[in-house]
């Protein structure tokens, strides 16, 4: 879908009208002693609390407002169809069990997509007021150091690589080995970062993130952020990961077909 220089500028609008409207409802729980998870999961713990179900009803009503024929794909809420052959996809607090920690690494996700994907992402970090964005022409981050252009970082071989992912098992046994198989490789491996390991890919801090079992809501913006960025984010096999799946996100074309090759490796050897 071509998309003028007026759409553009109206779905950015739009789009950081969704992460300040998400911003307090995130907020006005996060750290609270009273704070209550339901667990929503089938087998394993997976938390919803009120703020994600109010971060993303206050965003549904920032859309019903200003894009009310789009479509809505959100993580609590489910689908709404629409007309426009526009998606936003929302995952009003990524990092559930990050949040009911207390650390701040979780955040919200806002991307904008078509059929072919997202077109313009957000992640927004509350509670350290941060919003990485891209899509459109535009890399930013704006945070308390101000605001400037993001960028994936140059230069690094595996060996000399930060990897990121969020949880040490990543997935099914067979992609846990696939994933440490890269890992033991790299310099430096960190989990628990959720949707901010992404958001330090984009901002060249981080050179690869690798996940496994995702859902659409929580990979369309980060693939919009880091595009934007200068970086990739495919499947394992190097096809879209819109939809969700497997996730290998890097700083470098050398880098993803390094890490690639050694999950192929792994999985099929």
């Amino acid at each position: 879908m071509m998309i003028d220089a007026t759409g553009q500028a109206e779905l950015i609008r739009v789009a950081h009208l969704l992460a300040d409207a998400a911003r307090p409802e995130t907020l006005m729980h996060f750290r609270a002693p009273a704070l209550v998870a339901d667990d929503k999961g089938d087998g394993a713990f997976d938390p919803v609390t009120v703020a994600d179900r109010a971060a993303e009803q206050a965003m549904r009503t920032v859309l019903a407002r200003e894009r009310p024929d789009d479509a809505i794909l959100g993580e609590e809420y489910g689908h709404k169809p629409g007309t426009t052959g526009l998606t936003w996809v929302l995952d009003p607090i990524d990092g559930t069990r990050g949040y009911i920690s207390g650390t701040p690494t979780w955040g919200v996700l806002i991307s904008v997509a078509d059929k072919t994907g997202p077109k313009y992402g957000i992640i927004d970090q509350p509670y350290i007021s941060e919003r990485f964005a891209g899509g459109f022409g535009q890399a930013t981050v704006t945070g308390p150091q101000g605001t400037r252009d993001l960028a994936c970082r140059s230069g690094r071989d595996l060996a000399d690589a930060t990897v990121l992912t969020t949880f040490p098992e990543v997935g099914s046994k067979a992609e846990g080995r696939a994933f440490h198989a890269v890992a033991s490789q790299a310099k430096l491996t960190r989990y628990g970062m959720d949707c901010y390991g992404y958001a330090l890919l984009a901002a060249g801090q981080v050179d690869l993130v690798i996940e496994a079992g995702l859902n659409a809501y929580d990979i369309q913006a980060p693939i919009a952020v880091i595009t934007a960025a200068g970086g990739i984010v495919t499947d394992w096999q190097g096809g879209p990961v819109h939809n969700g799946g497997r996730a290998l996100a890097a700083a470098t074309p050398a880098l993803h077909a390094a890490a690639m090759e050694i999950l192929q490796d792994s999985l099929h050897g």
